[in-house]
C-alpha cells in the first residue's frame, strides 16, 4: 500500500508540476515565476511534518500533500531557472529515498535537513 501511495504521489506531483510550469510565466518577481515557485516550495515544505506522515485523517493528508507540493513547485522553479535545481534535486532525493526505505530513516531525515538549509538560504 505504501508503494502505491508513493507512486501516486510521484505521478500526481509530476502532472501538477508540468501543468504549473506550462501555465506560469518567466518573471522573477515575488509570488510568480521561478523565484515565486521556489519560495512557495519552501513554504509548503516548511509546513510538512514527517511525524504526521501516514497518520489517519487530515494530518496525514496534509503531510502527503505538502511534501508533494514542495517537490512539484521546486521542479517548476528549476525548470524556469537553474539556480533552483539544487532545491528540486534535494526534495526529489528525499522523496526517492523515502520511497526506497518506506520510512523516515536517518538518511531521509538528513535529506530533509538539506532541503531546510536550502530554503533558509533563499
Amino acid at each position: 500500500m505504501a508503494a502505491a501511495l508513493v507512486a501516486g504521489l510521484v505521478l500526481g506531483a509530476g502532472g501538477v508540476g508540468a501543468a504549473w510550469a506550462l501555465a506560469g510565466d518567466d518573471s522573477d518577481t515575488s509570488g510568480s515565476g521561478p523565484a515565486g515557485d521556489a519560495h512557495a516550495a519552501c513554504a509548503a515544505f516548511d509546513g510538512f511534518d514527517e511525524t504526521k506522515w501516514g497518520a489517519k485523517g487530515k494530518e496525514g493528508d496534509i503531510a502527503i500533500n505538502r511534501y508533494s507540493a514542495a517537490g512539484t513547485l521546486a521542479n517548476a522553479a528549476a525548470a524556469g531557472d537553474k539556480r533552483y535545481k539544487p532545491l528540486a534535486e534535494a526534495i526529489s532525493r528525499s522523496q526517492n529515498r523515502y520511497a526506497q526505505e518506506l520510512e523516515f530513516t536517518a538518511k531521509v531525515k538528513k535529506d530533509l535537513d538539506k532541503v531546510r538549509g536550502l530554503c533558509e538560504d533563499l
